[in-house]
C-alpha cells in the first residue's frame, strides 16, 4: 500500500485538520441529523478506527458490542454524538462506537449535536489526511489573496506548491494594476477584481473552446497559466482536453 493510500484509510484528526485550514471562527452548536459517510473525522482516536470507522483496536471489541446490542435493542432514545464540523467534514468528539456501529450497519444518518468551526481554507467532503499539505498552502494563499467565500469553496488543487505559483502570479496582477492607475486597493478587493478580470475571463475562454472537462476553475487557470509561461510540458496536462 502506497504512503497517500494510508493516509486515505485513516481517519483524519482533527487536530492536523485545524492547524492546515486555519481556524476562523466558531459558530452556534445545533442538533442535526448528519450524513454518516461525512464523518470522517477524530478527536484523538485516529489509532482506534479506520477511516471507514471500521474498529481497528481489537481491546475495545467489547465495548463495541456493547454499544452495538444498546443501539440494537434501545430502552431509552439513544444520545446524540458530538461532532465538530469544518466545510463539509464532520469530526467526532464524542461517540466513536455509535458512528462505527452505524456506519456497519449501513445507517445514511447519524442523530448528532454539531458544533461549527469556520476555517480559512474551505474543508470539501473529499479531504482526506493526504489532502492536508495541500490545504495549508491554501491557507497561506488565501491569506495573501483573500478571495470571497464563494470562491473558496470550490478551490482544490493537488500540489502546494502550485498554490505559491498562483499567489505570485495574483499579486503581480495586483501590482501591474496599480501601475495602471488603480493604487491603495485592500487585498480582498484585489484578490476579487483578480478572479473577476483575470481568473474568470480565461476559464470562460477555455470552457467554450471545450477545454477543461472535470476540471475546477482554479485548477484550469492554473494549469493554463503554466503552460502560458513555459512551466508546463508544452501540451496540455492529462485531462485538460475537451
Amino acid at each position: 500500500m502506497s504512503p497517500r493510500s494510508r493516509l486515505e484509510d485513516v481517519l483524519v484528526p482533527y487536530e492536523d485538520a485545524i492547524v492546515a485550514l486555519g481556524r476562523d471562527g466558531d459558530m452556534v452548536e445545533y442538533p442535526d441529523d448528519v450524513p454518516a459517510d461525512r464523518i470522517v473525522g477524530t478527536i484523538g482516536r485516529a489509532g482506534d478506527f479506520d477511516g471507514a470507522f471500521r474498529l481497528r483496536n481489537r481491546a475495545l471489541q467489547q465495548r463495541w458490542d456493547a454499544v452495538a446490542e444498546a443501539m440494537a435493542h434501545p430502552r431509552a432514545p439513544v444520545p446524540r454524538v458530538d461532532l465538530i464540523r469544518l466545510g463539509e467534514m464532520y469530526f467526532v468528539v464524542d461517540g466513536h462506537h455509535r458512528v462505527s456501529v452505524a456506519r456497519t450497519r449501513g445507517h445514511l444518518v447519524v442523530p448528532a449535536r454539531v458544533r461549527r468551526v469556520c476555517t480559512v481554507a474551505y474543508a470539501m467532503a473529499c479531504l482526506r489526511a493526504a489532502h492536508l499539505p495541500s490545504k495549508a498552502a491554501e491557507r497561506e494563499f488565501l491569506l495573501r489573496v483573500p478571495l470571497p467565500d464563494q470562491v473558496r469553496t470550490d478551490l482544490w488543487l493537488d500540489r502546494a506548491a502550485d498554490w505559491m505559483r498562483l499567489a505570485d502570479a495574483a499579486e503581480a496582477w495586483g501590482f501591474r494594476e496599480a501601475l495602471r492607475g488603480e493604487p491603495g486597493l485592500d487585498r480582498p478587493t484585489l484578490a476579487t477584481r483578480w478572479w473577476e478580470h483575470e481568473v474568470a475571463p480565461l476559464v470562460e475562454h477555455l470552457r467554450a473552446a471545450g477545454v477543461g472537462v472535470g476540471l475546477r476553475d482554479v485548477q484550469l487557470y492554473a494549469a493554463a497559466t503554466a503552460v502560458r509561461d513555459g512551466r508546463g510540458t508544452g501540451e496540455w496536462p492529462c485531462g485538460l482536453t475537451g
